[in-house]
């Protein structure tokens, strides 16, 4: 009799625990989303254009990255008077790489593997959007650390069994690091990123400074926004790969 009044005692403190989690865990993505704006607004935004600029081993880059949002992406990347292009388009993609970077000079089919990689980037966001728009499953890990301040991580599983940990600042409800798995070379490696300098452009916030380790070696890369234009005129050919 005492073994089943304390097994009936385990699975309550279970239950209590799991409904709490729950509630914490939504409690966390609603600040969140509160912090980024308005869900509505965030419907709204049928398309975008970002540029960026960043420096790797002395030489400045700039990238342009132009939106459909849910549909299709293209991003242009200027190096060297060089221009590689990388395109989502549906379910299938395409990029065109000079031959001094590994391409051909023409449009080429991108490895269906890179396609899965980059399809979230259809979506604009935070990953943590991103992820609950996509019907991903998400759980509180735990409270940690982030550079000195408190955060909270959360634990994203995709549709096709990623996994991706979010920290979300508590003070501010911002992403402010993400971890994910990645395949290089063969081999699986984390893939950290960080997110600061947030700003509003027509009420909804981005993050206007990307930092992560430089792919080049030798410290940390920094990605900064220079502009963000709302719901801009796109034409869908610009995503369309062009014949040889």
């Amino acid at each position: 009799m005492k073994n089943q009044v304390k097994f009936i005692a385990i699975i309550c403190f279970m239950a209590i625990t799991i409904a709490v989690k729950a509630q914490s865990t939504d409690e966390i993505i609603a600040k969140h989303q509160a912090a980024m704006g308005s869900p509505e607004k965030w419907e709204s935004v049928k398309s975008m254009v970002m540029k960026n600029k960043f420096s790797v081993q002395g030489m400045d880059i700039e990238s342009k990255t132009s939106v459909l949002v849910g549909k299709s992406f293209r991003t242009e990347i200027e190096v060297m008077g060089n221009k590689i292009v990388t395109v989502i388009d549906g379910e299938s993609g395409w990029m065109n790489r000079p031959a001094m970077m590994g391409g051909t000079g023409e449009p080429e089919d991108m490895p269906r593997e890179q396609v899965k990689m980059a399809m979230s980037q259809k979506n604009i966001g935070s990953p943590l959007l991103i992820a609950k728009k996509e019907g991903s499953k998400i759980e509180l890990v735990s409270k940690e650390k982030v550079d000195g301040a408190e955060a909270y991580l959360l634990k994203v599983t995709k549709a096709n069994g990623e996994d991706v940990q979010v920290f979300v600042s508590a003070s501010t409800g911002f992403v402010v690091k993400t971890i994910a798995k990645m395949n290089m070379q063969g081999q699986s490696v984390d893939a950290e990123v960080s997110y600061s300098n947030y700003k509003a452009v027509d009420g909804l916030y981005f993050p206007h400074t990307v930092e992560s380790p430089s792919p080049m070696g030798g410290g940390t890369m920094a990605v900064e926004t220079t502009s963000i234009v709302i719901n801009p005129s796109l034409d869908a050919a610009l995503f369309t790969k062009p014949k040889k």
